[in-house]
């Protein structure tokens, strides 16, 4: 949708449960025999599939829009510091605003939200090619554009999350979230393929403008799905005293407050590599032209394949080793992953690199999220998901900040090497100062499944 544009394969209509309505998702999900195909469980769901659908279309037009913006920024100055200052622009609001939007999607009808929200963020995609068509495209400005897009991916990003429960059952959360994954990365595939093409053919403006189309595919999705309303609870108190509330049940569920502390450290060191792709490109390509473009496109592409691979891969072997030791050991090897890809010598050698990269880090991403799916309290979901990308939103900007300044003086190798190092100790020391952090990540959740929670 907005900010992930989140909820295919083709789904027979006889195999969805009957209505597809608020309550289906409690129906008796399809019998699928071959436990490699329990990722793909949720498409079987008639809102879940008509949102991932159309929320497909959104994701590649949203990819199109960060490769030609970021590939442009570092083709007019060459620095990578604007390129994490573009990415950070998109991502800090979700730090900032996200708790607001939490607070909102336990009060508010979630559609119509969804709706406004899409269209809004269609709007400044508009404005942005146009200006890019005029000429007036200088880093500043693009900046501001990008930041108000991500103002309202912020708002609107935890009535996304928050709807979860509307299109798939519990047992289900886990690989609705890998599916969303996917989703996300499949569009990274594809969206850089066409972005490279479209920019090479046509210039960058037409690409902007099919990121601004896109999101009508999520505005028509939401037309053919029912929600169910908030609790109503949150009504009965301010909107003040509504984030202290959410804030509270964070602090005091252990899986929720282990899980937020783990994406804060992960945001702050790991996730800069993402905002950093197009100064790679510019490194391994030599080229201040189209070809930091195709360059961006080609790496984007390669963790995008990584991605969908291990979130395809997630449930089934969740089902077979346990979600919490998918998720430690995903921890564990994100670290080198990333020591591998900043000392690529060539494109041809960081492209395996970074599908590597791509599959480990969307596992540790789908296993965190997950924990707080399944920790958070029903009435004060929205607002501990908001708090759990206000955790995200926070340090990924802040972390890219201090690595693109880092990586135009130090060199990227050494500063992606640097941050892997820091993870890594980062993570030894929880382990060996506070174990129980890691045991309450690997804990089965209330009611979950056992063979999701193992």
């Amino acid at each position: 949708m907005v900010r992930q544009k989140s909820p295919g394969a083709e789904a027979p209509e006889e195999n969805w449960p009957s209505g597809g309505t608020v309550g289906g998702p409690a129906a008796t999900p399809p019998v699928v025999t071959a436990r490699g195909l329990s990722s793909l469980r949720p498409l079987h769901y008639r809102n879940y599939f008509l949102l991932w659908s159309g929320g497909m279309v959104s994701v590649i037009g949203s990819w199109m829009q960060t490769v030609a913006v970021g590939a442009l920024v570092v083709a007019h100055t060459g620095k990578a510091t604007w390129a994490v200052v573009i990415a950070a622009g998109g991502f800090l609001p979700i730090g900032v605003l996200s708790p607001v939007g939490g607070a909102l999607a336990d009060r508010i009808p979630r559609r119509p939200a969804l709706i406004a929200g899409n269209l809004l963020a269609a709007a400044v995609a508009l404005v942005i090619a146009l200006l890019v068509a005029s000429g007036r495209d200088s880093p500043a400005v693009l900046t501001v554009l990008v930041t108000a897009q991500g103002c309202v991916g912020a708002m609107v990003g935890p009535f996304e999350q928050a709807i979860l429960p509307d299109l798939v059952p519990r047992p289900e959360f886990l690989a609705a979230v890998s599916l969303n994954s996917a989703q996300f990365n499949l569009g990274r595939i594809a969206g850089p393929a066409l972005a490279g093409v479209t920019i090479a053919a046509f210039g960058y403006p037409v690409a902007f403008l099919a990121n601004a189309a896109s999101f009508f595919a999520v505005v028509v999705a939401l037309f053919f799905v029912r929600l169910s309303p908030p609790s109503g609870r949150a009504e009965r108190v301010g909107l003040l005293a509504s984030l202290r509330m959410g804030g509270r049940a964070a602090w005091t569920e252990p899986g929720c407050r282990a899980a937020i502390g783990t994406i804060v450290v992960v945001g702050l060191l790991a996730s800069p590599f993402i905002a950093l792709v197009p100064a790679m490109a510019h490194h391994l390509t030599h080229d201040g032209g189209r070809g930091v473009a195709s360059g961006t496109a080609v790496l984007t592409t390669a963790q995008g394949v990584g991605a969908v691979a291990g979130a395809l891969a997630i449930a089934p072997l969740a089902a077979r080793f346990g979600r919490g030791r998918m998720l430690t050991g995903s921890l564990g090897f994100l670290p080198p992953a990333l020591a591998l890809y900043g000392f690529a010598p060539s494109l041809a050698f960081a492209v395996p690199a970074l599908f590597v990269v791509g599959l480990v880090y969307i596992n540790v991403l789908s296993g965190l999220s997950t924990v707080v799916q399944l920790r958070a309290p029903t009435e004060l979901r929205g607002r501990v998901l908001s708090l759990y990308a206000v955790g995200l939103g926070v340090s990924y900007p802040v972390g890219s900040l201090v690595q693109g300044p880092l990586a135009d003086s130090l060199g990227l190798a050494w500063t992606a090497a640097g941050a892997g190092a820091l993870l890594a100790t980062a993570l030894a020391v929880v382990r060996v100062v506070r174990p129980g952090v890691f045991r309450v990540l690997a804990a089965p959740a209330p009611r979950e499944a056992p063979q999701a929670a193992a």
